[in-house]
This record gives C-alpha cells, structure tokens and sequence, in this order.
C-alpha cells in the first residue's frame, strides 16, 4: 500500500466518524462547527477533589488503574462534578511497560521507578510485544464510562470519552531513565548512538521505538474498541528535545502512531509540555488536534501550528489559584485569542495541581459555557 492510499484511508475513516452524529467535543476535534466551546480538564480526576481523596484511602493509584469499576467511579465523577464536555479515562502512562516486562512502582514523594532501567541493545530486544490483552483492564473501564454516558445530557449533547497512551519518546524515557529526569542524559545517549552506523548499540532506540508503537497501537485500538471517542497522545517530555532531534529521531516513531490510531476511525490529540520551539514538526505527525501549554499565547501556538488543525487549551493550571476576577479574566483572554474559531478545545495548558480549588475549577467550565456561546 503506497503512502497516498494509507492517508487517504485515515482521513476516511476520521471523516465516516465526523458524519456519525458526534459529540460536541468530537466535532471541535475534527474543526467542525459547534453550537460553544467545550472544555475539560487534564487531570480532571485528581488530587485537588475529595471525592478522588476519599478513594485513595482505599486503594493505590495502580490498583484504581486496574480495577475497572474503580477506575470508572473516578472518572464519572470528576466529569459529572465539573459539569465538563469529555471525560477522560482514570489510567496511567506507563501502564503499557508492564507487559513489556518492564516493572515499576510508584514511590511516595519521588513519582514513578523502574526497577531495572533499559539501557542496552539487549534489554531493548528483551521487550515483548505480544501481551497487551494484559491491559484491557482499562478497556474495561472505558466500557463502563461509555455506557454512563451513553444518553444526551439535557442540552441535547453526548460527553465525549478520551482514551490516552504515552507517546514513544516519553515511555521510552521512563523505561531509560528509571524515572522522571532533569537532563535526560541516557535516554539523549541511546538516541544519538542510532546515528552513528556501526555503532555497537545503534540498533537499540529504532527497535525501542518500533516496539513502542506496535504496543501503544494495540493499546489505543483496544480503548476505541471499547467506545474511547478520541484517544489522547501524551508526549510529556518531548520539550527537552530541540528541534532537529525531535525530527530526528522522534518524529517518524510518532507520525506512525498516530496514523495507526486514526485508522482506528477516531481523532487524535497530541500533546506535550513545553514545545513552543516543537509546535510545526509536532503538526507534521497528522494529529487532528495539538494541545498548547500555557508559555505561549493561544493565538501565537495555533499560527506556529498552522491552518487546518485543532488546537486545545491553554489557561495556565495555577491562574486556578487567582481571585475569581482574575481567573474570569484568564478564561475570557484564552476564548478572545480563539476568536470564535472552528476547532477551539478550553483546557488547561498542563494538569490540574493538587490543591486547587474545586468551586474555581467548576466556575471555569461555566464561564466558557457562558462566554463560547456562538
């Protein structure tokens, strides 16, 4: 199959799905007119809401993640607390190194650690592929959110149900740097060994990639099989890279999910944190929607994005904190920047932060109901 007939398929597929009398949200993924803006929130089930809390005292993060009826809970709730227009599944990145027999924990006060970092051309060839029915757990979750939801609210409109994976770059991170990182300084090491020819290990980060992305494409096939309206590609990390190693080594593993995922009939979101420098390349990989942080303009992030793309955010998760006048401000200058356009998801331009103030949270969604009105 040329190329050319492969895109021609996705957009097929994306524009049978736009025709099927899709939610509010869908609709503005795929730049088609909405009656107002919709919103919600990166971690909208979180930290910050004490219904969240309450399950917490009961269970860890992964055994939320991997109990379905939990892990539904979380979600309904947030999304009916908030009175939002999509509802993300409760779940985690690195849920998929599991069965690529990658083990992890979570480690109170230091976030996510990989027992045994993968750091060689043998560890990478290790990796199995070939167990991500071990995650349907989560596709189980998405079923029991999807048929709450499955009747129109009272306005008439469906709430639209996000599914999300890591993107290759990011779960390849983790898997490298055992962690979080500041410098990222043998994940860098891995990438630049698979440009030079010859080199002992420069087979290790193609093969990463590749595995990554047949994973991640089963992963996100199993959440819209169990009715994910859109899947989210969180690339979180990608905004250490600089532009010619984004390209590099980056762009190609990435483009590839997200055609495979948009073949699945479903738009895509692609998002990452601080990637003003990234937004063109990172528009290059065929996603329906980019999301924006907060450190760029809304106006100047959809321009670098350029035509014929949906853009999501981009209120800076700690203007939450402010007065209400002040937030009311900051919600009113992201729509104005918008301009009434076609293709305009109100979200935050990274997650909520524990903390922060449910009654400003819900205020936010009513003020863009109220502003956004076409």
């Amino acid at each position: 199959m040329s190329e050319r007939q492969s895109a021609l398929e996705v957009e097929t597929a994306v524009e049978e799905a736009s025709q099927a009398g899709t939610s509010r949200f869908v609709r503005a993924c795929l730049r088609l007119p909405v009656d107002r803006t919709p919103v919600w929130f990166l971690r909208q089930a979180g930290r910050y809401m004490p219904e969240y809390m309450a399950v917490r005292k009961q269970h860890t993060l992964l055994e939320i993640c991997r109990t379905p009826e939990v892990a539904a809970e979380v979600t309904i709730t947030a999304a009916e607390r908030l009175g939002v227009d999509a509802a993300i599944i409760f779940a985690d990145l690195l849920l998929p190194l599991t069965p690529m027999g990658v083990d992890f924990e979570f480690v109170a006060g230091e976030g996510p650690q990989v027992h045994t970092p993968v750091r060689t051309l043998a560890q990478v060839e290790a990796l199995e592929t070939g167990r991500v029915d071990e995650l349907s757990y989560v596709a189980h979750s998405i079923e029991r959110v999807a048929k709450h939801f499955a009747a129109p609210r009272a306005d008439g409109d469906r709430l639209g149900i996000i599914g999300f994976c890591g993107a290759p770059f990011t779960l390849a991170s983790y898997m490298i740097e055992g962690g979080s990182s500041r410098n990222y300084v043998d994940t860098k090491k891995m990438m630049y060994a698979s440009g030079v020819p010859g080199a002992a290990e420069s087979r290790a980060w193609p093969l990463l990639m590749e595995k990554l992305v047949e994973v991640l494409a089963a992963y996100a096939q199993q959440q819209v099989e169990a009715g994910a309206d859109v899947i989210q590609i969180f690339d979180s990390w990608a905004g250490v890279l600089s532009v010619p190693d984004y390209r590099e080594f980056c762009l190609g593993p990435t483009t590839d999910l997200v055609e495979r995922v948009r073949r699945l009939g479903v738009p895509v979101i692609y998002f990452g944190v601080e990637t003003a420098s990234l937004l063109p390349a990172m528009r290059e990989t065929g996603a329906d929607v980019i999301g924006l942080d907060w450190r760029t303009p809304l106006a100047e992030g959809w321009k670098a994005v350029g035509p014929g793309c949906a853009v999501q955010g981009n209120l800076d998760p700690i203007a939450l904190f402010a007065p209400e006048a002040v937030i009311r401000a900051r919600v009113a200058e992201v729509l104005q920047q918008a301009g009434g356009r076609d293709g305009h998801i109100f979200n935050l331009g990274h997650g909520i932060v524990p903390g922060t103030p449910v009654e400003n949270v819900i205020k936010v969604v009513g003020w863009v109901k109220e502003m956004s009105q076409r």
